[in-house]
């Protein structure tokens, strides 16, 4: 066994009912006194709430799925004329990420709340939009410094949403199985993730107002979301970063609907890896356990459900064929990847349709 493994310096909170006082903490502890808080408009009140005993000097709603650049640069610009020394990020990915925008190009420490399970504030990835294109990087000024989970943030999430935000806390667990820089650390980190996802979304269906699922599904977004980070990032997310960048598609949900697809791809060329997922699902086969799992939440079914057009996929194939890992499991073909997005988009049986070359 020969790996090199990185681990990344963060502190993480899990203090349900308590994130006032803990981002209070943390702010304290980051010496923050010139605070930003970047929450959608939509979840001002609760953010207001969190915050209420920090030194706000700015609070900034501006936030826009896939983090456009123009919307950055305001963000940035907004962040040094108040002379902030701290963001505060309360909200999903989007919100996360726009922080992360920020602290990309001024070092100013981030301390994380999220509402969502969408595992951005475990990582150290950037992404940002221009032009209909998605870029994305790694950079440790982006990493959040603190993450506040707290599981009572996430009970006004729709149960809908819900299913998807953990789905693509799931991708992030099947991606690192063999994403380029995986090593045993992150496998390991992957397969508690999928089993603690796996655990907790039929219980968030079944209960939307109880915390033991949301709590559940918030270790496994965490889980994920490390691995992912040390992992990097593989053929799964490489599609649905296009996808979503360049015709502008729902985050979650497309992560939610792409995943069965891909793993149906890729299973039969990395067994060491498809055993793993099956066993943390509990099943017979990696396929078999996922779609068992989608099938007892209700989840996402189709891209066409969530505007991709049929018309676009042999766009898309060219664009994601630029940026395929090298050292995916199996090779990708633009006939293999056309008949991957063709399935997704049609929602069709993931086994028939990409199992195998045609």
């Amino acid at each position: 066994m020969r790996f090199e493994h990185e681990t990344l310096a963060q502190r993480v909170c899990f203090t349900p009912g308590e994130a006032p006082a803990t981002v209070r903490a943390e702010v304290q502890r980051l010496g923050g006194s010139r605070v930003m808080v970047i929450a959608a408009a939509t979840e001002a009140d609760l953010a207001e709430r969190v915050t209420a005993e920090v030194p706000v000097v700015l609070r900034h709603d501006e936030v826009v799925m896939h983090v456009p650049v123009d919307s950055a640069e305001r963000a940035r610009a907004a962040a040094a004329a108040h002379e902030v020394d701290l963001l505060v990020s309360v909200g999903g990915g989007s919100t996360t990420g726009l922080a992360k925008a920020i602290a990309l190009t001024s070092a100013i420490p981030i301390v994380a709340v999220p509402t969502t399970y969408a595992g951005s504030e475990a990582t150290s990835v950037w992404g940002l939009t221009e032009g209909a294109r998605k870029t994305t990087g790694v950079d440790a000024r982006v990493l959040p410094r603190s993450v506040v989970y707290d599981a009572t943030l996430t009970l006004s999430l729709p149960v809908a949403m819900s299913v998807a935000s953990g789905l693509n806390a799931l991708a992030h667990c099947v991606d690192s199985m063999w994403a380029p820089r995986t090593d045993p650390v992150d496998q390991a980190l992957a397969g508690e993730g999928i089993r603690a996802l796996a655990a907790g979304l039929p219980a968030v269906v079944a209960d939307p107002a109880g915390l033991d699922g949301r709590e559940r599904v918030l270790y496994g977004a965490y889980l994920s979301a490390v691995a992912f980070s040390s992992a990097g990032s593989g053929l799964h997310h490489k599609i649905c970063h296009v996808l979503g960048g360049t015709y502008d598609l729902p985050h979650a949900q497309t992560h939610a609907v792409v995943l069965p697809y891909v793993l149906a791809f890729n299973a039969p060329a990395a067994p060491e890896a498809e055993r793993r997922i099956a066993e943390a699902f509990g099943s017979a086969s990696a396929v078999e356990g996922l779609q068992g799992l989608r099938d007892a939440v209700n989840a996402p079914r189709a891209l066409r459900d969530h505007g991709f057009d049929e018309a676009d996929i042999d766009d898309a194939v060219d664009a994601i064929l630029e940026v395929v890992p090298a050292n995916n499991p199996r090779p990708v073909t633009s006939h293999g990847l056309r008949g991957l997005l063709r399935a997704a988009w049609q929602g069709t049986d993931p086994l028939t349709t990409v199992g195998e070359e045609r």
